[in-house]
């Protein structure tokens, strides 16, 4: 029953980021239709990802308090609506940039709840030896939901306009929150299509250390860590700056990716949608890989390499890729080089939140929704810097920037001890 549930987690990952990513595919017809420039446009960008990264923390304290299964239902019916609502700002009114910065910052504070909800679920359901390959496959839904908003975008603003695709999302995110609702549970001893041997392979690898008795585990996966405790932690701090780092830089792919093929790179509407899928099919893939690896590490040499050495490397090797990227000058070459640096970069994501999940316990909600705010004041810093950067610079110093931020981010990983948890 556990991987039905991580499947459906990985469903409504992509309905989220569809929900996201839509608005940078609507962006050009926005800006046409309401005459703003792209640094206004990036503001609208930022506003979504400031409200998600402002609302995390407050999230996954929801998760830990309340359960994922109604926190995960009220976040998904709340970004439905935000959703909508984005599409029903009037061509003709004033001040629509500011509408469209409050629609998507509430949309934003909805959707943070996701990712923390899920790490709660994980930290509840998933034995400690498969918190990679689950992680890889929820966050395989970024890569899933943000590679198919391109052409399902496209195809919608053709034949229907640029808000029908913003209906069409909300509606399938309601449609999917439902499903979670009625199949959910917070626990898996809450659950009637658990099994008894399916329940007891759970509650013995909840953690790491599986050579203690079941119910010490069981306390264990239950307290909560008070937040003194979590704000002194080295760890915490660590995994923060690195996925501050990491938002950056997967930002400029969700945000800028496909209006940076159509402007700069010269890219018409169809060839810029299907650039565009690149980055989003290698996260996808390389979440899958990243969490596969991750397990296989971990179990074979430990969690130092398995969920730290894995980040880093990863975050290197996507810095080389963008890096070079950036500087190609074929269209086509260019999007293939730097959709490796987004899959690079997404090797380490099972690494954060399986990390967090293993060190955190009863609190992971709380503190992989405290990571996962620097990660997206990441990405709204990256919503407005971008943009600004390649005015003043070029889109080469933009791309450069974010290079410099992925081995930044792969140096914060050595300071990592992932068997300083902080339930001891």
């Amino acid at each position: 029953m556990r991987w039905f549930l991580v499947f459906w987690l990985f469903v409504l990952s992509a309905v989220s980021y569809l929900d996201r990513v839509n608005i940078s595919i609507a962006g050009g017809a926005i800006v046409d239709a309401y005459h703003l420039t792209d640094v206004q446009l990036g503001k609208v960008f930022s506003a979504l990802v400031a409200g998600y990264a402002l609302f995390q923390t407050v999230g996954g304290h929801l998760a830990d308090r309340y359960g994922p299964r109604r926190v995960l239902t009220g976040g998904v019916v709340w970004w439905g609506i935000f959703t909508a609502l984005t599409a029903l700002v009037p061509a003709d009114i004033a001040h629509a940039l500011w509408l469209f910065v409050a629609a998507r910052f509430l949309l934003g504070a909805g959707e943070a709840v996701i990712y923390p909800a899920a790490n709660k679920f994980v930290a509840s359901w998933i034995p400690a030896r498969e918190r990679g390959i689950a992680n890889g496959w929820i966050f395989a839904g970024v890569g899933a939901g943000a590679g198919l908003t391109p052409p399902l975008i496209t195809y919608l603003m053709v034949h229907y306009g640029w808000r029908s695709s913003f209906w069409v999302c909300a509606a399938v995110g309601l449609l999917a929150g439902g499903v979670w609702f009625i199949a959910a549970r917070d626990t898996p001893g809450e659950h009637p299509r658990v099994s008894p041997a399916e329940l007891a392979a759970i509650r013995f690898g909840l953690t790491l250390a599986n050579d203690q008795s079941v119910p010490a585990k069981e306390d264990r996966s239950k307290a909560l860590v008070p937040w003194r405790r979590v704000i002194r932690s080295r760890e915490v701090w660590a995994v923060t700056i690195s996925y501050f780092c990491y938002g950056y830089v997967a930002w400029i792919f969700f945000s800028w990716f496909y209006r940076y093929l159509a402007k700069v790179r010269g890219l018409d509407l169809k060839a810029s949608a299907f650039y565009s899928m690149l980055p989003f099919l290698a996260m996808l893939v390389c979440c899958l890989l990243g969490g596969t690896l991750n397990d296989r590490l971990t179990k074979w040499r430990g969690p130092r390499l398995g969920r730290c050495g894995l980040a880093a490397f990863a975050m290197a090797v996507a810095g080389i890729f963008i890096a070079f990227g950036s500087r190609v000058h074929s269209a086509e070459l260019a999007s293939v080089v730097l959709a490796g640096g987004a899959g690079a970069l997404y090797l380490s994501q099972s690494s954060f939140w399986s990390l967090t999940a293993d060190i955190a316990g009863g609190s992971a909600g709380s503190v992989s929704g405290f990571m996962n705010m620097g990660g997206q004041i990441g990405g709204a810093v990256t919503g407005s810097l971008t943009p600004w950067i390649a005015v003043r610079y070029g889109w080469t110093a933009s791309f450069l920037v974010a290079a410099a931020l992925c081995l930044l981010g792969a140096v914060s990983w050595l300071a990592v001890n992932p068997l300083n948890t902080l339930t001891d």
